[in-house]
C-alpha cells in the first residue's frame, strides 16, 4: 500500500485503530517521547552509535552500508511485530527528524500491506509544535495559590469533579513540589517527558473555557516548567487560598505522618541548611518523639516564608486575589471558588497590563 507524509497536527490527531510507532532507538524513547506512541526501534542504541561512529570517522557510504548490515536480518520482525500491534493494519511512522529511519521501516511496513503514514519532520518538530503551543496558544489559565498545606490539590480535584477543566502539574510531575514531595510518589518523568504530558493534558483541553491549575515553583521536583507556560502561569490570576495555620498543620500531618521516619527525616535534612541548626534539631526531636504535628509547624514557618517572599513578589499585585477559607470540605470551597472567579471575572485579566 502506499505511505503517506502527516503534519505534526495530524499525528496528534490520529484516527481511531492507526498506532504510532516511534522508530528511534530505545534510549531516545525513554528520554521522550509522543504520548501513546509505541517504540519500534530500526536500530539497538548499540547499533545506532556503530552506524553514527561510521558517518563521522568514515564516510556515509560505509554508514549506509553497515546499517543495511544490520537491519536486513531483522526485517521479518519489523513486519510481525507491527501486525501483531496494528492488527488494524494502520499505522504512522516517526524518527527524530522524518529522515532515513521513519522513511525505511515507512517503505518496508508499506511493501507488507500496511497503511503507512510518515511524520514530516519528525520528533524535532513535534517537540516545536509543543513548546510553541503551550507559549501561545489562547487559553485562559486560573491559579489555585496557597501557603503550604492548604490543601491546593483537593481543591484542585474537586473543580475536576464539578466539570472544570485541570491541569495537574503534580500528577504529571510525579512529585508535590516540596522537599518533601517525592514521598509516596513513582519515579519522576525525564524533563522532556513531562513536558510532552503536559502539553497532551493541556491540548486536551477546550480553549473556549478557563483552565485550572496548582500553583508551583518552576522547578517541580527534578523537571521544570518549560519557559513559555511558566511565563503565562505568571501572567495569570492566583487565587489564593487563606487557610488558617493549624488546618493546615492538621493536614500535613494527615498526609504525611504515613511514610517511614527515616523518609521524613531525611527531607527534612534536605533543608537543613535553611531551617537552621536550632530549627532542625527541634524538627527531628519531634519526629523521633512521633510528635508530628510540631514537625509540621517547624516546616511550614520556613515554608510560609518562602511562599511569601519567591512565589507573591512574582505577581502583579493585580492579578493577586486573596480566598479566606477554613478548607475543610475540598468540594465547598471549589464551588466558592468558581462563583468568585466568575464574579470578579478574574479570566478577563489574562494577558492584561
Amino acid at each position: 500500500m502506499a505511505t503517506y507524509s502527516i503534519s505534526v497536527e495530524q499525528v496528534l490527531n490520529l484516527e481511531a485503530g492507526r498506532v504510532l510507532f516511534d522508530v528511534r532507538t530505545p534510549a531516545e524513547y525513554a528520554n521522550g517521547h509522543i504520548p501513546g506512541a509505541l517504540n519500534l526501534p530500526l536500530f539497538s542504541n548499540e547499533e545506532r552509535a556503530a552506524v553514527g561512529t561510521a558517518y563521522k570517522q568514515e564516510d556515509p557510504n560505509r554508514a549506509f552500508l553497515l546499517g543495511l548490515d544490520i537491519v536486513g536480518p531483522k526485517m521479518r520482525s519489523f513486519v510481525e511485530e507491527a501486525r501483531r500491534l496494528a492488527p488494524a493494519g494502520k499505522v504512522a511512522v516517526h524518527c527524530w527528524r522524518g529522515g532515513q529511519r521513519s522513511s525505511s521501516m515507512g517503505w518496508l511496513l508499506g511493501l507488507a500491506g500496511l497503511d503507512v503514514q510518515v511524520l514530516a519532520g519528525g520528533y524535532k518538530a513535534y517537540r516545536q509544535h509543543i513548546l510553541e503551543q503551550l507559549s501561545e496558544r489562547g487559553a485562559s489559565l486560573l491559579i489555585v495559590g496557597g501557603e503550604t498545606g492548604s490543601g491546593k490539590t483537593d481543591v484542585l480535584h474537586a473543580l475536576q469533579e464539578l466539570g472544570e477543566q485541570v491541569i495537574d502539574l503534580e500528577a504529571l510531575a510525579h512529585h508535590k513540589g516540596s522537599a518533601f514531595g517525592a514521598l509516596g510518589e513513582a519515579p519522576q518523568p525525564t524533563v522532556e517527558q513531562f513536558e510532552n504530558d503536559l502539553f497532551q493534558a493541556f491540548n486536551a483541553c477546550n480553549a473556549e473555557h478557563p483552565i485550572w491549575l496548582e500553583n508551583e515553583s518552576k522547578p517541580i521536583g527534578r523537571v521544570f516548567i518549560p519557559d513559555g507556560f511558566w511565563r503565562r502561569i505568571l501572567d495569570a490570576p492566583l487565587l489564593a487560598l487563606q487557610v488558617p495555620f493549624e488546618n493546615r498543620v492538621q493536614r500535613l500531618v494527615q498526609v504525611y505522618a504515613q511514610y517511614p521516619r527515616e523518609q521524613l527525616i531525611a527531607s527534612f535534612e534536605k533543608i537543613g541548611r535553611r531551617l537552621g541548626g536550632q530549627h532542625l534539631k527541634a524538627a527531628l526531636e519531634a519526629l523521633e518523639a512521633g510528635d508530628f504535628a510540631e514537625a509540621a509547624r517547624i516546616g511550614l514557618r520556613y515554608y510560609d516564608k518562602a511562599y511569601n517572599h519567591h512565589t507573591l513578589s512574582k505577581r502583579g499585585h493585580s492579578r493577586i486575589f486573596y480566598f479566606p477559607t477554613e478548607n475543610l470540605d475540598p468540594l465547598k470551597t471549589a464551588r466558592e471558588l468558581i462563583a468568585f472567579a466568575e464574579k470578579k471575572h478574574v479570566c478577563k485579566l489574562q494577558n492584561t497590563n
